[in-house]
Protein backbone atom coordinates (compact mmCIF):
# COMPACT_ATOMS: atom_id res chain seq x y z
CA UNK A 1 0.00 0.00 0.00
CA UNK A 2 2.96 2.23 0.67
CA UNK A 3 4.11 2.04 -3.36
CA UNK A 4 0.40 2.56 -3.74
CA UNK A 5 0.49 5.94 -2.07
CA UNK A 6 4.14 6.73 -3.36
CA UNK A 7 3.03 6.84 -6.72
CA UNK A 8 -0.07 8.65 -6.14
CA UNK A 9 1.90 11.34 -4.27
CA UNK A 10 5.14 11.30 -7.61
CA UNK A 11 1.68 11.69 -9.54
CA UNK A 12 0.66 14.24 -7.79
CA UNK A 13 3.78 16.37 -7.94
CA UNK A 14 3.91 15.76 -11.45
CA UNK A 15 0.45 17.08 -12.12
CA UNK A 16 1.63 20.70 -10.43
CA UNK A 17 4.64 20.58 -12.33
CA UNK A 18 2.68 20.06 -15.65
CA UNK A 19 0.04 22.95 -14.84
CA UNK A 20 2.85 25.34 -13.70
CA UNK A 21 4.29 24.63 -17.32
CA UNK A 22 1.41 25.32 -19.67
CA UNK A 23 0.46 28.27 -17.03
CA UNK A 24 3.89 29.79 -17.62
CA UNK A 25 3.97 28.95 -21.24
CA UNK A 26 0.01 30.34 -21.71
CA UNK A 27 1.32 33.52 -20.14
CA UNK A 28 3.74 33.75 -22.80
CA UNK A 29 1.60 32.77 -25.56
CA UNK A 30 -0.85 35.26 -24.19
CA UNK A 31 2.40 38.01 -24.00
CA UNK A 32 3.54 37.27 -27.29
CA UNK A 33 0.34 37.87 -28.96
CA UNK A 34 -0.29 41.60 -27.37
CA UNK A 35 3.06 42.43 -28.10
CA UNK A 36 1.51 42.51 -32.04
CA UNK A 37 4.95 41.05 -33.52
CA UNK A 38 4.61 37.88 -33.64
CA UNK A 39 6.74 35.04 -35.47
CA UNK A 40 4.01 33.15 -36.64
CA UNK A 41 6.37 29.84 -36.37
CA UNK A 42 7.51 30.05 -32.57
CA UNK A 43 3.39 31.12 -31.92
CA UNK A 44 2.51 27.47 -33.64
CA UNK A 45 5.17 25.39 -31.72
CA UNK A 46 4.05 27.44 -28.52
CA UNK A 47 0.13 26.45 -28.86
CA UNK A 48 1.50 22.93 -30.15
CA UNK A 49 3.54 22.12 -27.03
CA UNK A 50 0.34 23.68 -25.02
CA UNK A 51 -1.62 20.70 -26.43
CA UNK A 52 1.18 18.19 -25.71
CA UNK A 53 1.00 19.43 -21.85
CA UNK A 54 -3.14 19.64 -21.78
CA UNK A 55 -2.78 16.15 -22.69
CA UNK A 56 -0.04 14.65 -20.35
CA UNK A 57 -2.51 16.56 -17.58
CA UNK A 58 -5.54 14.95 -18.77
CA UNK A 59 -3.13 11.62 -18.73
CA UNK A 60 -2.29 12.18 -15.01
CA UNK A 61 -5.76 12.99 -14.12
CA UNK A 62 -6.74 9.74 -15.35
CA UNK A 63 -3.72 7.93 -13.73
CA UNK A 64 -5.03 9.58 -10.48
CA UNK A 65 -8.49 9.10 -10.89
CA UNK A 66 -9.47 5.36 -9.96
CA UNK A 67 -12.29 4.28 -12.82
CA UNK A 68 -15.48 3.10 -11.58
CA UNK A 69 -17.54 0.98 -13.28
CA UNK A 70 -21.26 1.69 -12.82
Amino acid sequence: MDGESLDQADLLVQLETLKEEHEALNAEVDALAENGVIDQLKFARMKKEKLRLKDEISKVVDQITPDIIA
